[in-house]
């Protein structure tokens, strides 16, 4: 079954905020942050609830009817 390009975009958008999840959580954990502290913490609070929306939003818009 293709994918519809709409649940693909989402899906290239749960990879990037993936990524800059996991880059976040390497920052903060091995030192001083690139963009500073509270930065980073908001790149990675924003980015972890975003990866599961888009993902789910993903997976429900190429669902068969």
């Amino acid at each position: 079954m293709p994918m519809k390009p709409l649940a693909g975009l989402f899906l290239a958008l749960a990879c990037i905020l993936g990524i800059a999840a996991t880059g976040s959580v390497f920052e903060l954990a091995y030192g001083d942050p690139d963009l500073g502290e509270g930065t980073t913490r908001l790149i990675l609070g924003l980015a972890l609830p975003g990866t599961l929306l888009s993902l789910l939003v993903a997976i429900r818009i190429n669902k068969p009817a």
